[in-house]
């Protein structure tokens, strides 16, 4: 008889290693020092960027596109679902205003502190950038635009771009990209949801293949976020590579007045709102810490949105009928940082850069523009949009958007970061005063982790 083997003990990882938080911030680092090496290093013998740059971009990009194929099925199958679930929501439409007005309350604290800032900072007396940089904008916003774009073109709201490169001589090539409208998805998906109701019980085989789509594009959008790891390392080091940081010098005062105004909507404000309505400020923050930091390097809300709806329910305790309503509408038109606090300090500059006084009802017109305007950009990236509407309701010129160019994808990190913190502050502190809030959930502790115990179930 042979004598019994003995299993050697297996030696387990420590916490920090196998936690998803403690993995963020290490992205987080890896990515700074990452970009830095990569910005010393030469550039190619061919004169373009070096591989250490390509390869960042390449793999941050990558991440970003991930995320956002899966927003097209995750925002249809969920307003789908979430239509079809209110029937059992108390209150539905009652949600839906409430949802509305909170997000107009915060846009008007938000817009209001960009102003303060502003008039305290004086941005546009305060800088040596020159004359020459201005330029008008390649694109503008404007309201027909938000009107014409709530009309679906097709199912999904798709569009597609050809562009053509090369001459006659060395011959031509086209390169088609594709796009979508979030708006008009939404549009399209609360419509089919609504027809489903009415429709009754012919409907049910939809709804259930609906509802198992749904669970499956969760499931594959929970490996792609377990990927953030790597996806943020990328983009740090590619923002810290590419960006310009040196940039700031001549708008200095502009870009630290900015992130000084998103810094009190999110160090301030939020935290004051939070409290108020009973709940623990630190327990928001750490359930939303993910969707906010990866809409820091990402520079995208949408991008973001398959993150943030999942925070929103796994972390903060709203229910899933509700916040895959709440959340892709804030993804559309929730945007403190890029709709409020940064149209306020922008237009202030741009108002001082060209020695013109803004009156009391200008201030007004500013507060209007950033509480309903921005969903007048809805469907479009970025905030120069928002700047262009901004400055052309006021009568400023237009050419002043190209000033601030120098230092946009800088200000946009912090922008996109607010923005993301208030898509899931707005459903949560409406489910708290509803009384749905699961607040089991809110308290649970995240040790170091994205998302709570799965056994402990968001509220359905």
């Amino acid at each position: 008889m042979s004598a019994p083997t003995l299993d050697a003990p297996r030696r387990a990882l420590p916490k920090w290693a196998t936690s998803f938080g403690p993995q963020i911030v290490a992205g987080l680092i890896l990515g700074v020092v990452i970009g830095l090496i990569a910005r010393a290093m030469p550039d190619a013998a061919d004169g373009n960027e070096n591989w250490l740059v390509g390869t960042v971009k390449t793999l941050g990009s990558s991440y970003v596109a991930l995320l956002t194929v899966a927003v097209i099925p995750l925002i249809f199958t969920a307003i789908v679902s979430s239509i079809a679930n209110l029937r059992n929501v108390a209150n539905a439409a009652r949600l839906a205003v409430q949802t509305l007005l909170w997000f107009a309350i915060t846009a008007f604290i938000a817009v209001l502190v960009g102003i303060v800032v502003g008039l305290i900072t004086q941005p546009g007396s305060n800088t040596t950038v020159d004359a020459d940089a201005a330029s008008a904008p390649k694109s503008g916003g404007s309201w027909w635009a938000f009107l014409t774009g709530l009309v679906p073109q097709n199912f999904l709201g798709l569009g597609a771009k050809t562009s053509v490169t090369g001459d006659a001589a060395s011959g031509f090539s086209a390169t088609t990209s594709l796009s979508f409208n979030v708006l008009q998805l939404l549009v399209v998906a609360i419509a089919i949801g609504i027809a489903a109701l009415k429709v009754g019980e012919k409907a049910e085989p939809f709804l259930n293949f609906n509802a198992a789509l749904l669970a499956i594009v969760q499931k594959v959008l929970w490996w792609i976020i377990r990927l953030a790891p790597i996806g943020t390392a990328a983009l740090i080091a590619k923002a810290v590579a590419t960006y310009g940081w040196d940039a700031i010098g001549q708008l200095g005062v502009f870009t630290i007045a900015v992130y000084i105004g998103l810094a009190i909507v999110f160090f301030v404000v939020y935290p004051i709102i939070i409290r108020v309505h009973g709940l623990s400020v630190k327990n928001f923050y750490s359930g939303v810490w993910p969707a906010t930091q990866l809409g820091f390097v990402s520079r995208s809300s949408i991008g973001t949105l398959p993150l943030t709806e999942r925070v929103t329910e796994r972390n903060l305790g709203v229910p899933r009928e509700y916040a895959s309503f709440a959340v892709p509408l804030g993804a559309t038109t929730k945007m403190d940082g890029c709709a409020a606090v940064y149209p306020a300090i922008a237009a202030i500059f741009v108002a001082q850069f060209y020695g013109i006084d803004l009156s009391v009802t200008d201030y007004l017109l500013i507060v209007v523009v950033s509480v309903i305007g921005s969903a007048a950009t809805a469907g479009t990236t970025g905030a120069t949009v928002m700047l262009t509407l901004t400055l052309s309701t006021l009568g400023l010129p237009l050419a002043g958007v190209g000033l601030l160019l120098a230092v946009e994808p800088i200000v946009d990190m912090g922008r996109t970061a607010l923005n993301v913190t208030g898509q899931a502050l707005v459903p949560t502190i409406v489910a708290k005063r509803e009384g749905i809030l699961d607040e089991k959930l809110y308290n649970a502790p995240r040790q170091g982790d994205p998302f709570a115990d799965e056994s402990l179930e968001p509220t359905r």
